[in-house]
């Protein structure tokens, strides 16, 4: 996201109405907290996760805020009595109250946060987009919503391992809960677009990549709804076609045909991402006026690359709506992008379950409240103005109390925490 700096009246009504929209936000969220201490430190790490701070971790935070020492974020992140899925709520109705749509799209994915030791929730060597390899990380699967209007991140899990929940003693160290049971990534996406239907949040559209997308039980559900859907599918999937099952890389090989539209997906960096595009017709559904595809992306510098979705739509849709649903995805991974790179999601250095959840969710809550003021102000979205910061004395303290312990990186959470 680009930062503009206006000066003159502008600046200042921009200013004037940022710092009210956030008094709105917290007041929004403020009855989440029984306490008045733990009402201002939310507000404080909001703004703090919104600031231009390099490292938004609890020291960097508690020096930005005047602090001596970071206790007492570490202590609202892992102890205070305050529930992170009713921030996941209250975001969820923040974004639709301002970006809502009747053409909303539903986006899952999921995203790698790397981390070192063995002791954080969930965490292993295991396949991690972010790095495009195995490593040893975190993963969290993620719900965002798409509209004209702005995307967010309403959703969020993390992912805990079948070697995690095997290992119950390590589960409690991590203040996993005793009723934590294996999901797949599949499962947690089925349970937050639940959860978002459930709370009635206008969408027309899910789509997701093929992880999601080989999921038969995901699929179901959303022609159960019905809810339509292009969701990337992987060659070894089986699909119906005039009666019969076959894989999609059988059908690639005899299906296709030399009939190609080429269409954008979406606006990239370099201008619209072009690509050549056809269906191919699959076996109705039982619904009357729906129907399924088979969608083929062809790369137009190598012919040979092929990308396909599964689309399950009514009978009238054009090949551009699901050209332009299936390039919604990348949205995602802007949402991914700013929050990491603008409101600190991945900084964080938590290791217990509850400090994930709270941290995320409250990045997730910081990342929507950008979002707002973007489809407001598009010409000009800036950085918390800097008010309250530590003076020169606070950062001595600070350094002086870190090297008083021989602490040279920041603070981890204790082991255990909750």
């Amino acid at each position: 996201m680009i930062l503009y700096k206006l000066k003159g009246r502008i600046m200042d009504r921009i200013e004037q109405e940022w710092a009210q929209a956030l008094d709105e936000l917290m007041v929004r969220i403020g009855g989440r907290f029984a306490r008045s201490e733990s009402r201002e430190r939310a507000k404080n790490y909001i703004k703090g996760l919104l600031s231009p701070v390099e490292r938004k971790n609890s020291w960097q935070l508690a020096e930005m805020m005047g602090e001596a020492t970071p206790y007492g974020l570490q202590q609202f992140l892992y102890r205070s009595p305050w529930d992170p899925d009713a921030i996941r709520d209250d975001t969820r109705s923040y974004v639709m109250e301002h970006l809502g749509d009747s053409g909303g799209i539903l986006v899952v994915d999921e995203t790698g946060f790397l981390k070192k030791g063995a002791h954080s929730a969930g965490v292993q060597r295991q396949y991690s987009g972010t790095a495009g390899k195995v490593e040893n990380c975190q993963v969290g699967v993620f719900l965002a919503y798409v509209s004209r209007h702005g995307h967010a991140l309403i959703d969020r899990a993390l992912y805990l391992p079948e070697s995690w929940i095997e290992d119950r003693e390590r589960c409690a160290q991590a203040g996993i809960p005793e009723e934590a049971i294996f999901e797949t990534k599949p499962a947690q996406a089925l349970g937050m677009l639940q959860r978002a239907l459930a709370a009635d949040v206008p969408v027309r559209w899910v789509t997701a990549d093929s992880i999601y997308g080989d999921h038969r039980p995901l699929r179901s559900w959303l022609e159960a709804q019905p809810l339509a859907y292009a969701l990337g599918v992987s060659g070894k999937e089986a699909v119906e076609i005039e009666g019969w099952t076959v894989r999609v890389s059988e059908i690639l090989q005899v299906r296709l045909s030399h009939q190609w539209t080429r269409l954008s997906a979406g606006e990239g960096a370099k201008g619209p991402r072009l690509f050549d595009w056809q269906t191919i017709a699959l076996t109705d559904p039982s619904l009357p006026g729906w129907r399924r595809w088979l969608l083929v992306r062809r790369s137009i510098s190598d012919p040979t690359d092929l990308t396909t979705f599964l689309c399950f739509a009514p009978a009238d849709t054009e090949l551009s709506a699901l050209v332009e649903v299936a390039g919604s995805r990348w949205h995602i991974e802007s949402c991914f992008q700013e929050a990491k790179g603008e409101v600190g999601m991945d900084h964080y250095e938590v290791r217990s379950w509850s400090g994930w959840y709270r941290h995320i969710t409250l990045a997730c809550l910081a990342h929507a409240f950008l979002s707002v003021l973007r489809n407001r102000h598009p010409e000009a979205v800036l950085p918390l103005p800097e008010k309250g910061g530590a003076s020169a004395a606070n950062q001595s303290s600070l350094a002086a109390f870190k090297a008083s312990r021989g602490l040279r990186e920041p603070l981890q959470e204790p082991v255990g925490c909750a």
